[in-house]
């Protein structure tokens, strides 16, 4: 654990709160299978998944100021549409399917861990979602935090600093006094380069059973190293 106590946990969201790949497949087959559009809607949700780094590498290297996610999922769901060969949708079809990452679904797990974690800890989403998604998401998925804090916050998006040490000046709090709680090491190894203390929560199936990890990374070793939200909050005493 860091040197100071922590007090606030913030949480990555796309791949450890929610399962995007399950969702987004499932909202673009009900989206437009209704037209007699049939593709394979997990690989249609992955394709639009790999645009989401490189939309916003543009903005954390300056080649375009900052932009809501939700432009980046709307701009990358024109391209991957484009690729799919998919074509003729109203503007009314394209808001809905952009707007698929704001009814994702949690993991099993999460509602009752983070019932446990609230009891101990001060709780907020620190992710790439702008803060309406963020909104969204919790209504939807039944989701309770103490704030909404990540990107729109910081104007920036992750791995920036600013993403993580403006979440923990948002509680008023040290960077050591925050632990990042992700299923990505990248997110964790920039949240710990800030101060921040780190927990992996693993996550095999986030890009699909044939992608997935049975065991727990071993290249990284972070202060919580879980396979659930409840594993989670047994190893923080919740």
């Amino acid at each position: 654990m860091s040197a100071l106590p922590v007090q606030a946990l913030l949480f990555d969201i796309f791949g450890t709160v929610v399962d995007w790949r399950e969702g987004i497949a499932r909202e673009a087959q009900r989206c437009l299978a209704g037209r007699g559009i049939a593709r394979d809607w997990h690989a249609f949700a992955d394709r639009w998944r790999a645009r989401y780094q490189p939309s916003m590498e543009a903005v954390r290297s300056g080649r375009r100021p900052f932009a809501k996610l939700d432009l980046l999922h709307r701009e990358n769901l024109l391209a991957t549409l484009e690729e799919f060969a998919i074509d003729g949708l109203s503007a009314a079809e394209i808001d809905q399917l952009t707007t698929a990452w704001h009814r994702l679904e949690p993991w099993p797990d999460v509602r009752d861990g983070m019932r446990r974690l609230r009891q101990r800890y001060l709780m907020a989403p620190v992710s790439n979602g702008n803060i309406s998604l963020m909104v969204h998401l919790a209504r939807h998925g039944g989701l309770v935090w103490d704030a909404i804090l990540g990107a729109e916050l910081a104007r920036n998006y992750k791995p920036t600093p600013a993403t993580y040490l403006a979440a923990a000046d948002a509680f008023s709090l040290p960077p050591g006094a925050c632990m990042m709680v992700a299923a990505h090491a990248n997110d964790l190894l920039a949240a710990r380069s800030c101060g921040l203390a780190t927990a992996y929560v693993h996550r095999p199936t986030e890009y699909g059973p044939a992608a997935a990890a049975s065991s727990l990374p071993h290249e990284h070793r972070f202060e919580v190293m879980a396979t659930s939200f409840q594993e989670l909050a047994d190893q923080l005493g919740c």
